[in-house]
């Protein structure tokens, strides 16, 4: 008896073959390797454009002297470049700030997962998500007329200066709950049901599931958009410089004012450095410093993700 050919459907006379070349498909890809490669450019030429400035600072001011004292002042006379309060101000904002965006954004990402039916999450989530489309100018300002106002008459005893770390954390804080909630909840509705009807099978609550269960088996999603959370409040800008200042002190105290590393580099490049000078190349030294502080947690971030990453069939 004779086979039938591979390329013609059984029972029908008509090719499974590709008939005519699929343009749209291959414009698609197109495109999306253009999307791809515009990405990596862009990543490429922000490292280019650091590099030769960031070599002619250190050519003048060394590593010991950038890393080894707590004076900052580039655009003073004399000027200092002891690095560490912005760094000291960035990483103690960043931590305010994810100490308010993890746990509500985890509670959020656990209600619109587990408990929220179908129609809320559908006009719950929009709406949280809508958060992150604030103009950071606009939480900034907030916390300097409203924030800390309200934190000093509710905590006089805390000695809040007008501006200080405390309130701009606070803000950025609630600015990055969406990419919490919304990222980790994406990853709490891939997880199987099979899981969480084994869970409650065994006489488990909803709670405990969830808690239990799916947080767990979710965690590399959960681990990945909180670092994406950290990234995007280490870098920061508007809110930080408004709420937050411009005094670069090194001290641990977050009701003081303090300046990042990005709000010092929107004080320096609004033109108050001229270019060429030493001080204008700060800016350049102190972007290279926040760009690697960001790749490194991306990395990190990356190799989480694969560590404790679920695959299931």
């Amino acid at each position: 008896m004779a086979t039938q050919s591979r390329a013609t459907a059984p029972g029908t006379g008509r090719s499974l073959a590709r008939s005519r070349p699929r343009y749209g498909e291959f414009i698609v890809k197109t495109i999306l390797l253009i999307a791809a490669l515009i990405s990596v450019a862009t990543t490429v030429g922000i490292v280019a454009a650091l590099i030769e400035p960031t070599i002619e600072f250190f050519s003048e001011i060394s590593l010991g002297e950038f890393f080894g004292s707590t004076n900052w002042g580039p655009l003073f006379n004399p000027p200092a470049f002891g690095v560490w309060p912005i760094i000291v101000a960035t990483v103690e904002i960043t931590l305010i700030a994810i100490l308010v965006a993890v746990p509500l954004g985890l509670a959020a990402a656990i209600y619109l997962s587990e408990y929220a039916t179908p129609r809320v999450r559908k006009i719950f989530k929009p709406v949280l998500e809508v958060l992150a489309g604030v103009p950071t100018v606009v939480f900034g300002f907030f916390a300097l007329v409203f924030v800390t106002p309200l934190l000093q008459s509710w905590f006089p005893f805390l000695d809040l200066e007008a501006k200080n770390a405390l309130a701009a954390g606070l803000l950025v804080g609630v600015m990055i709950i969406p990419i919490v909630a919304s990222l980790s909840e994406d990853s709490m509705a891939a997880v199987p049901n099979g899981l969480r009807e084994g869970s409650y099978a065994l006489g488990a609550s909803k709670m405990l599931t969830s808690v239990r269960v799916v947080v767990p088996a979710a965690f590399s999603g959960i681990v990945a958009a909180i670092i994406l959370a950290i990234s995007r409040a280490a870098g920061e800008t508007m809110i930080v410089a408004i709420a937050g200042g411009f005094k670069a002190v090194f001290t641990f105290n977050p009701t003081n004012e303090m300046s990042t590393m990005a709000a010092f580099i929107a004080q320096a490049g609004s033109g108050d450095a001229s270019v060429g000078s030493i001080a204008y190349k700060t800016i350049f030294a102190v972007g290279s410093l926040l760009f690697i502080m960001t790749f490194a947690m991306n990395w990190f971030s990356a190799r989480m993700v694969q560590k404790y990453r679920e695959v299931y069939d």
